[in-house]
């Protein structure tokens, strides 16, 4: 059983509180995640994030096929840290962790994500060409993203 890791960081130059609030709205995982991929929730984010919310989205990560994602957060600290893990969809494991800390001048967020693939050897071979590059891909759009909306940290 092969388990990946990916984890980036990023400064901005905002508060904690702004970071926070902006970060752990559901509703604003769309604004930085790309448009093609089809990313709609379709229920889950009418409340402010807690421990035990369900969120369902309809995603649609490779070939135009749509896949409904459920993901469940499973801890927030406030102004620290919440944890989205899949409970259906794409992986066989998706635990992600969300970190935040002040900095001086801004915010160091932090991602770190542990995911499995299915089916077995299949997916471990489909990992390097499509899954670990479409990952890269998505998280630097955020980054690129968040440097748009909010601006780029001069530390």
């Amino acid at each position: 059983m092969k388990i990946y890791t990916l984890h980036t960081k990023q400064n901005l130059p905002i508060s904690l509180e702004e970071a926070w609030d902006f970060l752990s709205s559901p509703k604003n995982l769309k604004t930085i995640t790309p448009d093609y991929m089809g990313f709609n929730i379709l229920s889950g984010a009418e409340k402010p994030m807690f421990p035990g919310q369900i969120i369902q989205y309809i995603v649609t990560p490779v070939l135009g096929i749509p896949t409904k994602w459920v993901t469940e957060i499973t801890h927030v600290k406030d102004k620290a840290y919440f944890v989205d893990e899949q409970r259906f969809g794409p992986y066989a494991l998706w635990h992600h962790k969300h970190f935040l800390k002040e900095i001086p001048g801004g915010v160091e967020m932090e991602d770190i994500v542990d995911y499995k693939l299915p089916m077995g050897i299949l997916g471990q071979m489909a990992h390097p060409i499509l899954v670990k590059p479409k990952l890269k891909e998505i998280f630097d759009y955020r980054q690129k993203k968040l440097i748009e909306l909010f601006g780029e940290y001069k530390g």
